[in-house]
């Protein structure tokens, strides 16, 4: 039995994040139907078809003809899951909203995963992600060399509706089998960018400045070697950072050069240039430094690492031959994912049984996790943001932080955000009497997450199998880098050396200097597959009865983040490629100036390159779709918008159809009143930091709604009140707090 198996999936998704949401459900055994048009799914062509449609079953019906949606709405009758993309006119046009179809089906959960928001103009807008990422500021909050917006290559904002899409769906499900109701869940394209992306800003804290594609701080920086080669020096941590300085025999300046951060950026730089990066590589990682060589994906992903972490697979297609890609991105250890086969068409939709009566009475309003306790010892950004993305969803989840805190602690909006919702308990796990707590904790617990090196829960005598002897039910998560075997799995690392080794720096540069992504990809994404993994194993306990263990890494979610992009097979066509300060990827495909300020355009046919002629006095064609980004039609564009005003010319562009949206700044994108019209942002204190505005909520539900419920703790600032919730007498909570097993803050 594993986790979603018997659970009916009606798929009316195209393109990536829908279809990608249901086959993370569908790699855990949901029966999956995806109803294409006579054209077929939008984005049929693209390699991550293969991959975002595998495990499914693909049957063809026109939803504008009667007979189409009349075996449609037969499909839905007997599904447990109608999952929708469309945009908000066509979902009320074709009688397809939540509310019509949760009326007609009270346990169905209806989950609308549409490309931008619910409400408003730019709701309409055909799906690019990068109109999405231009309206919600993300293109200026990437490292750049010149003050304008970047376009990314990846659709990361995408990626992470998906994870949340699914993750939310399973929320519901849970729910349902305590409830015995259904309900609408909405995940759109703007709950995507803010998981990625969090739109969050304190009144009192200055924003810090905007990055540098290298990275800016020397200890989590590219290098550039003598070969011409780079690689990622990932020192966050001080105690690596002066392992990288013995390493280069500079120990004796270290305490100075830690202060200074453009002197020590300057001399390493000057080092580093002297030496083939190999050698390099070689000496840092003998002295355990956290380092790795940017590299293409394609050699990432046919390499040994792939390889021995087991997220290689291999799947006959009848035409193209041997299809490569990822497996599932996290192994759970009693029910786990499985990838059978790629998309397979069939003639007509399954006879399902519609699905009979619910229970009666009233439904419980509870959030979807409500009940559910995670204790998490997660750190930075992949273990922490993971419990603040459960606590969205309801979970009560407490962060365990020990004397030293989380290294990532501060008050700067990242930690703020990647830990909200939750509340802080101090405990010195490294003393016996601490340890005896936490695992009386893990009796009445739900879930334990970490984000330990390999072994070191075993060494605290944490691990899974001391757990599970306590409590059968409970769930274990651990995070690591490079997975658990192989002989990578020991070594330490950060979202950056995925990056480098992973492709993605290199596919953002192109043709040249490697590029950081600001946003930590592969953290952003651990800490939602995390989250996802962990409401799929509790549907799985559901059914068994059992907890178990799940194991993620960074590298698994290098390549779930770029599941299109390595699905490889003979012939398969190349990927798009950046550059320095990526503009676009065509002269019809990217951000322009104007007068006051950047627009964007995403024209796909001929059509809407007719319409951009026109607007501007250009007299384009379909030809001109094929244009490059920086040739001469570039700058014929960008000389005919320099002295129009932004906000009017995307009008014009839109009257004329064309795919167009403003590009906004951070700051603009914060107080448009798009975003508030959707629901998306909220206003809260946090007690000793002051005014904030962030993120509302990463999913919607109609019945059972989500959001934040606490602001971020200070360290161990709920020790007393966690410890006393968990059956702990007064007198025992503070003879650990004199030893100093248990701390609080304030001091005592």
């Amino acid at each position: 039995m594993t986790a979603y198996q018997g659970v009916r999936i009606a798929d009316f998704s195209q393109g990536m994040a829908g279809p990608m949401a249901a086959m993370l459900l569908g790699d855990f055994a949901a029966e999956v139907i995806k109803v294409e048009p006579p054209g077929g799914d939008r984005r049929k062509d693209h390699p991550g078809y293969l991959a975002w449609n595998r495990n499914k079953q693909i049957v063809t019906l026109d939803l504008d003809s009667a007979d189409g949606m009349s075996a449609a709405r037969a499909l839905i009758a007997g599904a447990d899951v109608a999952l929708f993309d469309f945009a908000p006119s066509r979902m009320t046009a074709l009688g397809l909203d939540g509310a019509s179809l949760t009326a007609a089906h009270p346990g169905l959960i209806h989950a609308w995963m549409p490309p931008y928001g619910t409400e408003g103009r730019w709701s309409e807008l055909p799906p690019h992600h990068s109109l999405l990422t231009a309206l919600t500021g993300m293109p200026f909050r990437q490292g750049a060399w010149e003050d304008q917006p970047v376009h990314m290559i990846l659709p990361i904002a995408w990626s992470s509706q998906a994870v949340l899409g699914a993750t939310a769906i399973g929320a519901a499900l849970l729910e349902r089998n305590r409830s015995g109701r259904g309900q609408a869940v909405t995940v759109s394209g703007l709950h995507g960018a803010a998981e990625c992306a969090p739109p969050m800003r304190f009144e009192n804290i200055e924003p810090l400045p905007r990055g540098i594609p290298p990275g800016a701080n020397p200890r989590y920086r590219l290098y550039k070697c003598a070969d011409g080669e780079w690689f990622f020096l990932g020192t966050l941590f001080t105690n690596f950072y002066r392992k990288a300085f013995e390493a280069l025999e500079l120990g004796d300046v270290f305490d100075v050069l830690e202060q200074d951060m453009l002197g020590a950026r300057e001399m390493l730089i000057g080092i580093f240039e002297t030496r083939p990066r190999d050698e390099w590589l070689e000496l840092l990682k003998a002295h355990d430094v956290p380092c790795a060589p940017v590299g293409p994906r394609e050699d990432w992903f046919a390499g040994p690492i792939v390889a021995e972490a087991g997220m290689r697979l291999t799947l006959d297609h009848a035409d193209l031959g041997p299809v490569a890609m990822p497996a599932p991105p996290a192994r759970l250890s009693a029910t786990p994912a499985r990838v059978a086969g790629l998309p397979k068409p069939v003639p007509a939709p399954p006879s399902w049984p519609a699905k009979g009566a619910v229970a009666t009475g009233s439904a419980p309003t509870a959030a979807p996790l409500a009940g559910i306790k995670v204790l998490n010892l997660g750190t930075v950004i992949a273990g922490a943001y993971a419990g603040a993305l459960l606590a969205n969803l309801g979970a009560e989840v407490i962060k365990i932080e020990g004397p030293e805190a989380d290294p990532f602690r501060s008050d700067g909006s990242q930690f703020l955000v990647y830990n909200r919702g939750v509340r802080g308990l101090g405990l010195d796990l490294k003393q016996p009497a601490a340890r005896e707590v936490f695992l009386e904790m893990v009796r009445s617990a739900d879930v334990v997450i970490d984000n330990y090196r390999l072994g070191v829960r075993d060494r605290l005598g944490i691990g899974y199998s001391a757990l599970k002897a306590i409590n059968p039910r409970i769930i274990s998560c651990s995070i690591n880098a490079y997975g658990d075997t192989g002989p990578w799995a020991a070594l330490p690392g950060f979202d950056p050396l995925m990056q480098a080794e992973g492709g993605m720096m290199a596919a953002q540069g192109g043709d040249d200097d490697p590029i950081l992504y600001t946003i930590a990809v592969n953290d952003i994404a651990t800490a939602a597959v995390v989250a996802s993994s962990v409401v799929a194993a509790l549907n799985a306990r559901v059914r068994t009865g059992e907890g178990q263990e799940i194991v993620s890494s960074l590298l698994a979610q290098s390549l779930l983040y770029q599941l299109g992009e390595v699905v490889d097979y003979a012939g398969r066509p190349p990927n798009d490629k950046g550059s320095r300060d990526c503009l676009g990827l065509a002269a019809l495909y990217r951000y322009y100036p104007c007068a006051d300020g950047w627009i964007a355009l995403a024209c796909e046919g001929e059509t809407e390159a007719r319409g951009v002629g026109h607007v501007l006095g250009l007299g384009l064609g379909a030809a001109d779709l094929a244009e490059p980004r920086d040739g001469d039609l570039a700058r014929r564009i960008e000389a005919a918008l320099a002295g129009r005003a932004r906000d009017a010319t995307v009008d014009a562009l839109l009257a004329a159809g064309v795919a167009a949206a403003p590009v906004r700044r951070f700051d603009e994108a914060l107080q448009d009143p798009w975003l508030w019209e959707n629901g998306h942002m909220a206003p809260w204190t946090h007690p000793r930091l002051g005014p904030a505005v962030s993120a509302r909520t990463y999913s919607d539900f109609s019945r059972t709604p989500a959001g934040f419920t606490r602001p971020t703790p200070d360290l161990g600032e709920h020790t007393r009140q966690v410890l006393a919730d968990y059956g702990l007498p007064a007198p025992r909570i503070e003879a650990l707090l004199a030893a100093g097993a248990a701390f609080v803050t304030p001091p005592l």
